[in-house]
């Protein structure tokens, strides 16, 4: 009960706009949980009260580090917490629309270059002592993005590997150089290209032999996790390039405030 009501209060003093979005994914995440506990889909069903979870972050955050959210970027972090977990993974938008994935690892760098700049900018505007260059906010922002970026890598290895999962989406290739196919035990890469189909032989639990055949050669992740970390750089550069911007001419380039955490100044009532 103290946590619901240090909610509500972290919610009262939080931007309507914000609240409004907030409200209207959470009611849409419980419909998507009932739905799935109808279906015997327990597994999703734990990812919809994980997604719960995750959506109410931003707020505990402005009320832990007494920091202020701006509305559009609370907003965006629900609505990405939302499209990756409950359209992404449950309901398959990763497979149904091709660049899913790539949109919002694209956001996702954007976003925490956004929140790696405002890290720094906080010390630089509320220190006497300390005063540091643009450059080296900009240093800082990419670098947490990028480092959130591999992280997240890390963890999507680990669920394939520990509970087998396919979170490093597999891709179909025609092409591959490899050192394991040299017969001779060389360093030099044996190149099969064109490759027109592959066979692959398992057995299921009860040892019969199961054969599939698949158009191509199948890469498990490699292609996904370097595409994924390639567009979480492009988001990164994205802001690093306007927050340049917004240094020189911050009154030009207002809308970068949007993006940026700020300190508290006030306690909202």
């Amino acid at each position: 009960m103290k946590v619901r009501e240090k909610l509500r209060k972290t919610l009262e003093r939080s931007d309507k706009k914000s609240v409004t979005v907030y409200i209207v994914i959470r009611f849409l995440i419980l419909i998507c949980l009932v739905m799935q506990i109808i279906h015997n889909q327990w597994n999703n069903a734990f990812l919809c009260l994980l997604t719960l979870i995750l959506i109410t972050t931003p707020f505990i955050i402005e009320k832990k580090f007494k920091i202020d959210l701006p509305n559009t970027l609370e907003t965006i972090i629900i609505l990405f917490i939302f499209a990756a977990e409950i359209l992404g993974e449950i309901n398959n938008f990763f497979n149904i629309f091709k660049h899913w994935d790539t949109m919002l690892h694209t956001l996702n760098g954007f976003i925490c270059a956004g929140i790696g700049f405002s890290l720094v900018d906080l010390i630089n505007k509320n220190s006497d002592k300390i005063k540091l260059s643009p450059a080296y906010l900009l240093l800082v922002s990419f670098t947490f993005s990028m480092t959130i970026g591999v992280m997240w890598e890390f963890g999507e290895y680990t669920m394939d590997k520990v509970f087998l999962t396919d979170a490093q989406k597999d891709t179909q290739i025609t092409d591959i150089s490899s050192v394991y196919l040299n017969e001779n035990g060389e360093n030099k890469s044996v190149i099969l290209k064109d490759i027109e189909y592959t066979k692959i032989y398992s057995k299921d639990q009860n040892g019969k032999t199961i054969e599939t055949t698949i158009g191509g050669y199948l890469d498990i992740g490699l292609n996904d996790t370097m595409a994924d970390l390639l567009v979480n750089f492009l988001g990164a550069i994205i802001f690093n390039l306007i927050a340049y911007l917004y240094i020189k001419d911050n009154e030009k380039w207002q809308f970068v405030e949007g993006f940026i955490p700020t300190k508290v100044r006030k306690v909202k009532k």
